[in-house]
């Protein structure tokens, strides 16, 4: 008999968004490159569906150059227009600004503090919040710690990452572990 895999709902059936939920969301990231890249993809989805940057993402990569904080600091004018023009991106001006202007206050704090992943995880003791939400609608759009990482986030000079894009990426990265208490993907039913 085959089991039935309940998953949180909001992938639908849509392969790609499953193909996330179940790999990717609520996993904990360390790296300090793919912390990056979710932050710039956060910020590019502002006001935009998740899958709407997921179905980009590869796009994104190419033009953000595998998300080289280096590179990506550089972005002039000619780069900025370049990306202006590029369909398999969102094509926004302040998005596009915003993510040279994070890769400069990315830069700037590894100098300073080592890591993104060290200076995000302390927040959660290097460990992830494990939420046990039984319906979606439980689940926040923001919390007084994505609050306090946001305002933090904003001392440090990034952009387009306030509570909610915050809470967004504590999300991707696994800071929090958000899948529903019947989701497969949930610690709980890991073992089952």
């Amino acid at each position: 008999m085959k089991r039935i895999v309940r998953r949180c709902e909001w992938p639908g059936n849509d392969p790609l968004y499953t193909e996330y939920h179940d790999k990717e969301w609520g996993v904990p990231e360390y790296d300090d490159r793919k912390l990056f890249e979710f932050l710039i993809l956060e910020g590019a989805q502002a006001g935009l569906s998740w899958i709407s940057i997921l179905r980009r993402r590869e796009s994104y990569r190419k033009a953000f150059r595998g998300f080289d904080p280096e590179s990506i600091a550089k972005f002039g004018e000619k780069e900025i227009g370049e990306l202006l023009g590029d369909p398999g991106i969102i094509r926004n001006r302040k998005k596009i600004e915003g993510a040279a202007a994070n890769a400069r206050a990315y830069l700037h704090l590894t100098e300073r503090k080592g890591s993104l992943s060290d200076f995000l995880w302390d927040f959660v003791d290097g460990q992830p919040i494990i939420n046990r939400w039984k319906s979606p609608e439980e689940v926040p759009s923001a919390t007084p710690l994505s609050e306090k990482i946001s305002r933090a986030m904003k001392k440090e000079g990034f952009v387009f990452f306030g509570p909610t894009i915050c809470y967004a990426h504590m999300q991707a990265v696994g800071m929090v572990n958000d899948h529903l208490t019947y989701c497969f993907r949930h610690p709980d039913r890991l073992n089952e």
